[in-house]
């Protein structure tokens, strides 16, 4: 006789997985801005794309017209001037870029020994995703690029190089040679002997800058995105009890938008400053055109336009005899 059979006890069935989570909603505005600085990045890269391919072409046209003339040569001593003469032209081209890198290192060297002192402040990498660290680890390299291009560059500082920020620095070709302080620790603990003179420039600050002290540290937020972390940096130098300031910009033309800047634009619009001592021309030869107000631009361009007429209507003679005053 069969036993009974049993009742297996019911499987328990396992709750289904939470749905992931969904993105916050964007306002209308903000869905407009992801929108415009989308078509920017495309239009950026098709841009680039634009440029690469010009040059690719220019290459193969040089290629080709250099050929022709070795092909055109009609004997064969004629041939060899052709070559020793391009291999002439190259060996001067060489030597201009070197005496041209010698003269930067010396200009950056003589910087640190007493140019305008300049800190990016990298303790933001907490806030940033890594795309955004990347973004401002090439806005640092454009910083280098351009203060080393300049007559008179500043003594650049990056301080609060550590953790993910020191690595991603490291992974930039060149950079341990690179003629900057490099600091692992803050700007207050760096610096903590100049602290009286620490000035950081920030557009939530009430202060404008009108010139640039030689003994001041001008110190910019190396934050991206900063629409997100409004006040911020305000906040961070009324907690270190430091000054601040903002640019003058307001005073010279309207912005389209906010006001905020890449690193690489303020450093750029200090660099100018020091060699112009004009506001204005700085801000309009660093900010693009379409950050600012159609009006302003306009007016750039009327400027520009009434300048090269002016230049045009004179006679040849006074064309060659006019001095351009150097800046106070």
């Amino acid at each position: 006789m069969e036993a009974p059979a049993q009742d297996q006890p019911a499987l328990a069935l396992e709750p289904p997985p939470p749905p992931p989570p969904q993105p916050p909603l964007l306002s209308k505005n903000a869905q407009k801005r992801l929108l415009k600085q989308q078509r920017f990045e495309a239009k950026k890269a098709e841009k680039k794309a634009q440029v690469k391919e010009h040059k690719r072409r220019e290459a193969e046209r040089r290629r080709r017209e250099w050929e022709e003339t070795l092909e055109g040569a009609a004997t064969e001593e004629e041939r060899s001037r052709l070559i020793e003469s391009r291999r002439e032209l190259r060996r001067e081209r060489m030597e201009k870029r070197s005496e041209e890198r010698g003269q930067k290192l010396r200009r950056l060297e003589d910087a640190r020994a007493g140019g305008q002192k300049v800190v990016i402040d990298l303790e933001f990498a907490h806030l940033m995703s890594a795309n955004e660290i990347n973004s401002l680890c090439q806005q640092i390299m454009y910083c280098y690029a351009m203060n080393g291009r300049y007559e008179y560059p500043c003594h650049l500082w990056l301080t609060g190089c550590g953790g993910e920020m020191g690595a991603q620095l490291r992974r930039i070709p060149g950079f341990d040679k690179w003629l900057v302080e490099k600091e692992d620790q803050s700007y207050i603990e760096a610096l903590q002997d100049q602290k009286e003179n620490l000035m950081y420039l920030t557009a939530d600050s009430e202060n404008v800058l009108d010139v640039l002290d030689q003994k001041k540290v001008y110190i910019i937020g190396g934050l991206v995105d900063r629409n997100r972390w409004k006040g911020l940096t305000m906040k961070k130098a009324e907690e270190q009890g430091i000054q601040t300031a903002k640019l003058p910009i307001g005073n010279y033309l309207k912005m389209s938008s906010s006001q905020v800047l890449t690193v690489n634009q303020v450093v750029e619009i200090l660099l100018k400053f020091l060699e112009t001592k004009d506001w204005k021309e700085s801000f309009f030869h660093v900010i693009p055109q379409r950050k600012r107000c159609e009006a302003d631009s306009i007016e750039s361009r009327g400027e520009a336009e009434e300048e090269e007429n002016v230049e045009d209507n004179q006679p040849e003679g006074n064309k060659e005899c006019v001095e351009v005053p150097s800046p106070n």
